[in-house]
């Protein structure tokens, strides 16, 4: 079920609620990953929506402007901040007792775990950045895999392949304010419970990352033996029942 949180066709979410729910569902707010590129969107993560779905949470897949399609700053993350205020009370509305607005958790996977962090921290933001708030978070709690989480070490790495210099438009000394403003390494702690799951045996994104930035913001940080990338979005693997476990621990 298609919906719309603005007038870009980027702008759109799928819906997917649980079959049965005596109650209004946690709601799960699913943003994908793919190095912030419009060669990638949000149906590959339909399989987690589903999986996620059959086990009690209503899933709302986000899709958001990536490089390639008018993304990359500061528009991927005008999409992000727009969502997370509008999409669950929109979804609340179009289907009454089946989502329930008040517990979101926000779950996101390599590029997209980067940007559920980044909107778990919008008011720490400085004034005048985009999706800056002024109030705290709403989120139950946040659920990193794979994450992005500090932009200029990536940067430094050349994880996908200057991936980092396209979405922010240069290098952490070319644009040192759009770092400030989309770094969670820059950012501090978060405000609400999170986890970060990372594959030990991460090749695209390594475990050596999340570690150095979950030591110092205190974040809980959950390392699966023998898992690489993308076992973390596969509810078939070894590595999903950490996924449903830190989700439940944070919503």
């Amino acid at each position: 079920m298609l919906v719309t949180y603005g007038p870009h066709r980027d702008q759109v979410a799928d819906v997917v609620l649980p079959h049965v729910s005596a109650q209004p569902a946690p709601m799960v707010l699913l943003l994908h990953g793919g190095f912030w590129r419009s060669a990638y969107d949000r149906h590959h993560l339909s399989v987690v929506g589903e999986a996620l779905a059959s086990t009690g949470y209503a899933v709302v897949n986000i899709e958001y402007r990536r490089v390639g399609t008018g993304g990359g700053w500061q528009t991927t993350f005008d999409d992000v901040a727009l969502a997370m205020d509008t999409l669950p009370t929109v979804v609340a509305r179009q289907w009454p007792g089946r989502a329930d607005p008040e517990r979101v958790v926000l779950l996101g996977h390599s590029a997209g775990g980067h940007l559920a962090l980044w909107a778990s921290l919008r008011e720490k933001l400085p004034p005048g950045a985009p999706g800056a708030s002024g109030t705290a978070s709403r989120i139950a709690g946040v659920v990193a895999l794979a994450p992005v989480c500090d932009l200029s070490e990536a940067h430094r790495l050349d994880s996908g392949t200057g991936a980092v210099v396209a979405l922010l438009g240069g290098t952490p000394t070319e644009v040192p304010e759009r770092y400030a403003a989309a770094d969670p390494a820059s950012l501090g702690g978060p405000a609400v419970p999170t986890v970060v799951v990372h594959g030990e045996q991460d090749a695209i994104l390594p475990v050596a990352m999340a570690r150095t930035w979950c030591a110092a913001s205190g974040t809980r940080l959950v390392e699966v033996p023998g898992a690489g990338h993308f076992e973390l979005i596969d509810p078939l693997s070894a590595a999903w029942p950490h996924v449903l476990d830190a989700i439940a621990a944070v919503s």
